[in-house]
């Protein structure tokens, strides 16, 4: 069997970011900055380092910015280069976008996270695909969908990305059921949304990276309501195990929850002290608060 490259990735964005108000009153959540770089550019960049080159950006109202972030700001570098700053323009240009790569499609209702990824179904086509939620930012040596898009040329089929979290926490994840282990690779029997604690298979969670066969798309059309009366992903995605490779891996890093303000902090301080022009300084005044 032929494995299909892995070439395009969803990024479903349409969230209005309400635990960030006011910050994300004007501007998209996914805008929010990390250090120096919007939590998109990370999604994006990780995206790019896995050998994705096709992006759609599942997007809602007031989300224009996002799309303006990966446009050439003509007189931003013209301004730049006549005032010789030809660092920050070589950072710039080479974090340019291939012309066309990106497309956007929108979610005009929220009926959650698969019927998000049902409206790229055009994009998706007949091939896998990968989604990126820019909110679970990750910290690792080889970027987190490198390592699922490996395990993906390796199974040739479904690789979602997994951790182990608190049993009083499995109620706001997709919980695998496991079978086989064989090293970071799981083999994924059975998928509950949200479940509560008593009835959770395990405590292995789906976080925000997947690589999904384009078979998917179609039990997303049945527009099944699940958890919290939205089309459910994880639903979808149970229905697929037994046709095709499933499995969870647990991969290498440090996930921080971008959508909550205390994973948003810790994740400042985490990729500050990874940049060793940076973290000197950080070590240094956060000697301050440690007692604090």
């Amino acid at each position: 069997m032929s494995i299909k490259p892995l070439r395009k990735a969803v990024l479903p964005v349409a969230g209005l970011g309400t635990r960030f108000l006011p910050a994300t009153k004007a501007i998209p959540k996914e805008m929010l900055p990390v250090v120096d770089k919007p939590l998109i550019q990370y999604a994006i960049d990780e995206a790019r380092a896995a050998g994705i080159e096709q992006f759609c950006m599942v997007t809602g109202r007031g989300k224009t910015a996002l799309i303006d972030h990966f446009d050439i700001a003509f007189e931003l570098e013209a301004t730049l280069s006549e005032r010789g700053k030809d660092d920050a323009l070589g950072m710039l240009r080479s974090e340019a976008m291939e012309p066309g790569s990106i497309v956007t499609v929108r979610q005009q209702v929220p009926l959650g996270l698969g019927h998000a990824i049902w409206c790229a179904r055009a994009f998706i086509g007949d091939d896998p695909f990968a989604i990126i939620l820019p909110d679970d930012l990750v910290l690792s040596q080889t970027p987190c969908l490198g390592q699922l898009a490996d395990a993906y040329r390796a199974t040739g089929g479904n690789v979602v990305a997994v951790e182990e979290v608190p049993m009083e926490q499995v109620h706001r994840y997709g919980v695998l059921k496991t079978g086989e282990t064989e090293g970071n690779m799981v083999e994924v029997l059975g998928l509950v949304e949200k479940p509560r604690r008593d009835l959770a298979p395990s405590n292995l969670s789906i976080i925000g990276r997947y690589v999904l066969l384009p078979e998917i798309v179609a039990h997303l059309a049945r527009m099944e309501r699940g958890a919290g009366n939205e089309v459910q992903l994880t639903d979808a995605m149970a229905k697929m195990i037994g046709h095709a490779p499933f499995h969870g891996l647990k991969f290498e890093g440090r996930r921080f929850d971008c959508g909550d303000k205390i994973g948003y902090l810790e994740a400042q301080i985490a990729f500050g002290l990874a940049r060793p022009d940076l973290s000197p300084a950080i070590r240094h005044f956060l000697k301050a608060y440690a007692d604090a």
